[in-house]
């Protein structure tokens, strides 16, 4: 066969997936690498930004592998989608001169609080939040001057792995703009992001199209896979705004909600928007923008719940007995109801001192209770900002289809079906991110249109209908959950001043 092949790399929080897909979206190859994460502090998240490279080139070379000679001559183009707000300072050489902070990271509070403004909103698309990258460098700059000045560059995770293949530090605008440095009406660097920052112009890479040619691998990094090269390297888009193209969410009216580590729910428009329910970034249709609603606590709430209350055996890892029980659990977990919130909240609060909470405690909650209500909490705000979305777009959404690890749980989507309302659709792509970033690389090699593109290459599976008997009993919930927060909320700077003077404290 003479059909190009697409090697796509997902470069997520804890692993790297590379895939090699056909134009029918088909994937003929893969490979994983994984690695960790430090928690130097309470709410930091840090990763060595070199693992990131090692990954990529273990999960290449793994995919490569298993192709035959005849394939690996096919390969047309490389496309990687990377983990978003996550940015490392280093030489320019490459060399890391700290430990990457992540997206998870929630070490600038204050630093929100004190720059944040309808005005930095307007500008970068983002939301004052915790998750943008630029007031974690405003709290380098605080904190870390020396470091933050002395980096030749401040990269985010595509530029850094762009670098690492073809040895020039070029970005692509759908992944740069993640930073928060972004004039994103623009798609260009904005000064007065920069110097609110703390950073230097030249400290940043150079900007390319999505879906454009960034440039191409070299020669020694494409043998080392075992590849003959040329191969272009082609401008991807951040792993949310990629998931949606892996499911051929392409129209204002289709919307896709991934139940990853985040819960990262959107919809794409042709112009620029900007508003209080939801961030904007840049898409991976050139040229366009996602409108993206997103709640930090998602599968990594779940996944903290089993790792610290769960089968100390199975590591955090899914538990089908743990399941089980909790779909035994009436709906609404007798009356126990979860503020999802262990990572500040992103829509529809954006507060950065929010907290967790469980409330409704009686002596017959199990741990089964505690884990259904964690499934019910998440859902729950999904759904309140699905509905924000949509008013503040106009623009009902008409089919939602979802991806993520959470899509295996019947649970969790026969949960999140009755709270939004709606048939969930799942992606039948178990590297959904992937395959988007291979569609836009596809479009790229051949000259055609990334959404057309996309649509061909996606495949949808189940269908999850909403029980009719639950919708109602869930919007109840909700409201109660809504007004938790606000009952609640005036506490949360009290809990992080008792949680910073009782450190250290310890008899």
């Amino acid at each position: 066969m003479d059909d190009p092949l697409i090697l796509a790399v997902d470069s997520s929080t804890t692993a790297t997936k590379a895939i090699v897909v056909d134009p029918q979206g088909r994937t003929v190859a893969q490979g994983r690498a994984t690695y960790g994460l430090a928690t130097p502090a309470q709410g930091f998240y840090e990763q060595d930004a070199e693992d990131w490279v090692a990954a990529s080139h273990s999960a290449i070379g793994a995919a490569v592998a298993c192709l035959s000679d005849a394939d690996r001559r096919r390969v047309a183009g490389i496309c990687i989608t990377p983990q978003r707000q996550t940015f490392v300072l280093c030489d320019d050489d490459g060399a890391p001169r700290r430990r990457a902070i992540l997206w998870l990271d929630a070490r600038a509070g204050d630093q929100v609080l004190r720059l944040g403004s309808d005005r930095v909103h307007e500008l970068s698309g983002m939301v004052p939040d915790v998750t943008p990258s630029l007031y974690k460098l405003a709290w380098l700059a605080q904190h870390e001057p020396d470091v933050l000045g002395g980096a030749d560059r401040v990269a985010g995770v595509h530029a850094y792995l762009v670098h690492a293949l073809t040895g020039d530090w070029i970005d692509s605008r759908a992944t740069a703009d993640s930073l928060g440095l972004f004039d994103m009406a623009g798609l260009t660097w904005a000064d007065e992001l920069l110097e609110l920052a703390g950073v230097r112009r030249d400290q940043l890479p150079e900007l390319g199209d999505a879906a454009g040619v960034l440039g191409e691998v070299r020669g020694g990094v494409a043998r080392g896979w075992g590849l003959p090269g040329p191969i272009p390297v082609v401008a991807g888009c951040g792993d949310g705004q990629a998931a949606g193209l892996g499911a051929g969410v392409t129209r204002p009216d289709e919307g896709y909600l991934n139940l990853g580590t985040a819960v990262v729910a959107g919809v794409h428009s042709a112009e620029y928007q900007w508003g209080r329910s939801y961030r904007t970034d840049a898409a991976g249709l050139p040229g366009q923008y996602v409108l993206e609603v997103v709640q930090n606590s998602g599968a990594h709430l779940t996944g903290w719940f089993r790792t610290e209350l769960g089968d100390p055996a199975l590591r955090g890892a899914p538990d089908a007995g743990l399941e089980q029980a909790a779909s035994e659990v009436p709906a609404g977990s007798d009356g126990l109801v979860t503020l999802p919130y262990w990572n500040a909240v992103q829509s529809p609060h954006w507060d950065p001192r929010a907290r967790g909470a469980m409330v409704g405690f009686t002596g017959s909650h199990t741990r089964a209770a505690m884990y259904r209500s964690v499934l019910e909490g998440i859902s729950l705000e999904a759904a309140r900002n699905m509905r924000a979305l949509e008013t503040d777009t106009g623009t009902p959404v008409t089919t939602l289809r979802i991806m993520g690890g959470g899509q295996r749980s019947p649970l969790w989507r026969s949960i999140l079906a009755a709270c939004l309302g709606v048939p969930l659709e799942t992606c039948a792509a178990e590297e959904i991110s992937a395959l988007g970033a291979a569609a836009m690389g596809m479009a790229a090699v051949t000259g055609t249109d990334v959404a057309a593109t996309a649509r061909a290459m996606a495949a949808s599976g189940d269908i999850t209908e909403p029980d009719p008997d639950l919708v109602e009993h869930y919007a109840a919930i909700g409201s109660v959950q809504g007004e938790l927060y606000d009952r609640l909320s005036d506490l949360f700077p009290r809990l992080q001043e008792l949680a910073d003077g009782g450190r250290g404290l310890r008899r």
